[in-house]
């Protein structure tokens, strides 16, 4: 059996090169704010199981080597080239080669950057959400709960979700995006309403599917900065043309 070991927080194009060679992953839990440990299955069609890292942050590489002999007797253990492991990260692949067969994988570039999760997260930060799909090879996602909002949506604008993140993701920076959720074609709007300048997260479905009870808001591509208005008949002309757009956006990807 091959074994893949890493954190894999992501699941992005690099860590698919490490699992596209094994037969099986161990996924080594430690906070994450880009794929939530509990959803990185989703990702792979491999079986998964899991180290705590603060389960096994005190072990030295020996023993964390024995561990991994013991639990699993693989036949070969696939790791990136930057892998550590045991306590003070003094294990290397180097190390494991004296105990396992080992295959490396380099680092892997897109466009001469390194794909790396700490790169990923920058390009979510700033709004940047089709370079993060393409890095992560599959849409940036964010499984979320519905909340109550204003209901000014449904009275005077267009009707929207109030959504409201299960875990501790990385929000995409403010501002209206074009946005799957549970893969109906929608537009989302993150940062400061206009109408109580609280922090909010609403998308509106151009579809006529409301019937969901928990979400997944997949982005697609960023559509405009927010901006400030004057009144609600300004906000309501944007959000229009912010519709329009999005109705020609999907039409043009055959979804609409």
């Amino acid at each position: 059996m091959k074994l893949a070991i890493g954190g894999f927080d992501g699941m992005h194009y690099a860590h698919q090169k490490l699992f596209s060679l094994s037969d099986e992953i161990l996924i080594i839990e430690k906070y994450s704010t880009l794929t939530p440990f509990e959803t990185r299955c989703e990702y792979t069609n491999l079986k998964c199981h899991f180290y705590n890292l603060e389960n096994i942050k005190n072990l030295s590489y020996k023993e964390f080597i024995y561990k991994i002999k013991k639990e699993f007797n693989p036949s070969t253990i696939v790791v990136g080239y930057d892998f550590k492991f045991g306590k003070n990260r003094s294990g290397t692949p180097e190390l494991l080669k004296k105990y396992f067969n080992v295959i490396v994988i380099d680092e892997i570039k897109i466009d001469n950057i390194g794909v790396h999760s700490r790169i990923i997260r920058e390009f979510i930060k700033n709004g940047e959400i089709k370079k993060a799909n393409r890095f992560l090879n599959h849409l940036y996602k964010i499984k979320a709960n519905q909340i109550e909002g204003q209901g000014i949506g449904n009275k005077e604008l267009l009707p929207t979700i109030n959504l409201k993140p299960i875990y501790d993701y990385i929000i995409p920076k403010n501002g209206v995006y074009l946005t799957l959720l549970n893969k109906e074609p929608s537009i989302t709007f993150i940062g400061n309403r206009s109408t109580d300048n609280n922090f909010s997260i609403e998308t509106h479905i151009l579809t006529k599917n409301y019937n969901f009870k928990k979400f997944d808001l997949e982005f697609l591509e960023f559509l405009r900065e927010t901006k400030k208005f004057n009144n609600i008949n300004e906000l309501k002309k944007v959000i229009i043309t912010d519709k329009e757009k999005a109705i020609n956006y999907f039409k043009n990807k055959g979804i609409l």
